[in-house]
């Protein structure tokens, strides 16, 4: 699968300028915004049809946004039900295949719970099905990349270590980076930018550069405690260092989605991409760990 090129910032969902209207009218609202990309939420339910998902992937190509998808929250591939491990496997695919439909370029989604079981334990059991799922789409002949997220709870399966092990071990896989859910799962690390750097170095040993030329990012405030992740904020809300995460991210020469989960949505992926444009990489090259 290609890499973006360059990257993209935008929305997580419909712009509030646009709210009520279909997918594809949030598309051409993000390029209107003077934004480039758009998560497609299926929050509780897959709800665009194949004939929508064709007109959307139209307006998307015409107009340079990149699609991502967020699959639905009702996924654990870590249940202690088998039923529900089986229609979490459905949900993942499906949502690929709509999301390929409608021209999205990354599929997310949240992987499981732990519930009291050793996070090993808990490793096995998710990669195995998501190994299932991966399966089912290579049969469909679809290619996408698909995307266990980095959680914002310790009680949630999706450290960055677990997310990174699974995309070393699977093929297509790759992790989205939430680094809301990193400072609040870690209750207030992963601030500075040596932290955010330790990240994108982490990244680029376990899985290369290749990673970095394909990063899925999720950006917001958010609110954090001892459990970590409460709530999402507005990053002027919150104590997000996001202008040292985004030169980073110029740093690491990172390519990809940069996608804002913010509740003002819209208004923050503009300050976002907008402070990245003001960002200028060093000059100098960034030293590695060894």
């Amino acid at each position: 699968m290609r890499s973006p090129g360059k990257l993209y910032f935008g929305p997580a969902g419909i712009p509030h300028s646009a709210k009520g209207k279909p997918i594809k009218e949030g598309v051409i609202e993000v390029k209107r915004l003077g934004l480039d990309a758009m998560e497609i939420e299926f929050v509780r339910r897959i709800s665009l049809t194949e004939k929508a998902a064709v007109e959307v992937e139209k307006a998307a190509r015409s107009l340079g946004v990149l699609l991502t998808v967020h699959a639905p929250y009702y996924i654990n591939l870590a249940s202690k039900d088998q039923d529900k491990i089986e229609k979490s496997i459905e949900r993942i695919v499906k949502s690929a295949i709509i999301g390929k439909k409608a021209g999205a370029w990354s599929v997310c989604f949240h992987a499981g719970y732990y519930l009291g079981r050793s996070p090993d334990e808990v490793y096995r059991i998710i990669r195995d099905a998501l190994q299932r799922a991966l399966e089912e789409l290579d049969s469909a002949g679809v290619k996408i990349w698909i995307r266990p997220e980095t959680t914002g709870k310790p009680t949630q399966f999706g450290s960055l270590e677990e997310t990174v092990k699974l995309s070393q071990e699977l093929e297509n896989v790759l992790p989205v980076v939430d680094f809301a859910h990193l400072h609040a799962r870690s209750n207030g690390k992963y601030n500075t930018y040596e932290e955010f750097a330790s990240v994108l170095e982490y990244i680029e040993k376990h899985l290369g550069k290749t990673a970095l030329r394909n990063m899925h990012i999720h950006i917001s405030g958010i609110d954090y405690g001892e459990k970590g992740e409460i709530q999402h904020l507005n990053l002027e809300e919150s104590d997000l260092n996001y202008k040292d995460l985004i030169k980073a991210l110029r740093d690491f020469n990172v390519k990809g989605a940069v996608i804002c989960e913010s509740p003002n949505l819209e208004e923050d992926a503009l300050l976002l991409r907008n402070t990245y444009r003001k960002t200028r990489k060093r000059k100098t090259n960034i030293p590695r760990k060894k």
